[in-house]
């Protein structure tokens, strides 16, 4: 099977899929993205033709006779993207909504394309992308899940069908994301406290006596990195688990508190501060947010 795949959006979820995909079943892939065009969007232009992915005109130009349709923007902007495409839509495209949006903003966008005849697929990404590439797990639901299904077997991608109802797989990521996306927050307020008394050792001794099969040094770095790296991403992400625990009665206090603790770091600037690059180094990351900060 070759498969033609157009991807709206081509930040680092797109291009990483798309590398993935080209490296495996080597679709033909169209991309578009809203920066195309304008100087911020010149880098993704350049990943776009060193991948060998067609930049296409418009929303449109990209999705018009693609049999897969990879929505994957901003989660602030999933509803209006996936109304500009609806003009280029038609019965038999499968339209992957891989934003990670409430459920209730999946089912929004799911009744928007119906009508085009395009069969929505509920996306819910459960892990990282990178270190996976196409093969990152996903949970799929939606009235197209079924049919994509052997599609992104053939593909070689990762997927669970978890429900024919759309909203289904994103609420188990949403609701997993306080956890994990709380979790970050934890640990980059534990540490960036801890450096100010150099109790770091301390503090990561005692947590790894009360859970001795976590490697807490390691985690500590690998999840402060997700916040300093992705913390604004993240911080929306979890505004939108905020608005959907209020939606069902539920008072978001930790989910809002996450959000807020993600920006700050995102708002400090601390990925500009890392003299090596990225780096999932727990002492490094911390001795930047603490610079960033003034202290």
């Amino acid at each position: 099977m070759t498969a033609r795949i157009a991807f709206i959006g081509f930040g680092e979820a797109g291009q990483t899929i798309s590398r993935g995909l080209l490296g495996d079943a080597k679709p033909a892939i169209r991309a578009y993205d809203i920066l195309f065009g304008q100087r911020a969007g010149a880098p993704l232009e350049a990943a776009a033709r060193a991948l060998g992915v067609g930049i296409a005109r418009d929303h449109v130009d990209a999705v018009r006779r693609a049999d897969l349709v990879f929505l994957a923007v901003t989660a602030s902007s999933s509803l209006e993207a996936a109304r500009a495409c609806l003009p280029g839509l038609a019965p038999g495209q499968l339209f992957l909504d891989v934003n990670s949006v409430s459920p209730k903003r999946k089912i929004e966008t799911a009744a928007l394309v119906a009508p085009s005849g395009a069969a929505y697929v509920d996306v819910a990404v459960m892990a990282p992308v990178a270190p996976y590439l196409h093969k990152v797990p996903c949970l799929i639901g939606g009235p197209g899940a079924a049919a994509f299904a052997p599609r992104a077997a053939e593909l070689g991608m990762n997927t669970e069908h978890v429900s024919p109802e759309v909203g289904q797989a994103s609420a188990i990521k949403m609701f997993r994301s306080i956890v994990v996306k709380g979790l970050e927050a934890l640990l980059v307020e534990s540490m960036t406290a801890c450096a100010e008394y150099g109790v770091e050792a301390r503090v990561l001794a005692s947590l790894k006596e009360t859970w001795p099969g976590i490697d807490w040094e390691k985690l500590s770095g690998y999840m402060i990195e997700r916040v300093v790296s992705h913390g604004r991403r993240r911080a929306g992400e979890m505004r939108e688990v905020s608005a959907t625990l209020a939606s069902v009665g539920i008072e978001p206090l930790m989910a809002a508190a996450t959000a807020a603790r993600q920006q700050w770091v995102a708002d400090l600037g601390v990925k500009e501060r890392l003299k090596g690059g990225k780096t999932e180094d727990r002492a490094e990351l911390v001795r930047a947010i603490r610079e960033a900060m003034g202290r």
